[in-house]
């Protein structure tokens, strides 16, 4: 579904990715693991558009989208949740939401569909969907910011620390929606700083270590784990 050959990315003279090689099938969950300035985010950023790759490629079902830009690869069903949520604190739950899927020209009854999908998987959500971004806790951020990416993610999902300062019931929740996610069908990217959140949930996991990776062999993946 999603793969990356070589794939450097640099700030100025400063390398942030090096050579990475990643490999996510349709329907997979990758982790990636690493401390803070690793370059997860960078990774993120890059895959989704909003970064340009300094060498290498990054391909979607075999499309090389290096050179496409965000809004581009969004169309082809990515969606991507970033570490500090972004949701716009003047616009409604609801709007935040639907906001990337009126960028991608969806008509009004497909963004019902997949806003109704979205909040079946979150109800919690329900009754706060017409409060205003800024009107949400921390937590209740989270998971708009979750319902946003799901519903442009068809195919495809990047999370980018979404368990990172939220408490311990939360994090459980967001697992149980991940859980819930995979049996949907897309492939789900998701970083984490400590990797203990990521326990039995990843088909494969990476660590990432000064913007190189290498997949870690040696851990305990989820029980339906690809070969």
């Amino acid at each position: 579904m999603i793969e990356t050959r070589k794939l450097c990315v640099a700030f100025g003279p400063v390398s942030i990715l090096e050579q990475v090689d990643l490999d996510a099938p349709p329907g997979a969950v990758l982790g990636v693991v690493g401390h803070n300035g690793a370059g997860k985010t960078t990774l993120m950023r890059t895959l989704i558009g909003a970064l340009p790759a300094a060498s290498g490629e990054v391909r979607l079902d075999g499309i090389d989208v290096t050179g496409w830009p965000s809004r581009q690869r969004a169309r082809l069903g990515i969606g991507y949740m970033p570490e500090d949520r972004r949701l716009i604190p003047e616009l409604t739950v609801r709007a935040n939401i639907e906001l990337p899927l009126e960028v991608a020209g969806l008509a009004g009854a497909e963004r019902n569909r997949r806003v109704s999908g979205a909040l079946d998987m979150i109800p919690e959500l329900a009754p706060l969907i017409q409060r205003r971004g800024n009107q949400l806790s921390g937590g209740q951020q989270k998971l708009a910011a979750l319902a946003r990416a799901i519903c442009q993610g068809q195919r495809l999902l990047l999370l980018d620390e979404p368990f990172e300062g939220v408490a311990p019931a939360l994090v459980q929740r967001l697992v149980e929606v991940l859980r819930a996610l995979r049996r949907q069908g897309p492939t789900i990217l998701v970083t984490d700083s400590e990797g203990a959140n990521l326990e039995g949930l990843c088909d494969r996991r990476f660590t990432i270590e000064r913007g190189r990776m290498r997949l870690d062999d040696s851990l305990h993946h989820n029980p339906e784990a690809l070969p």
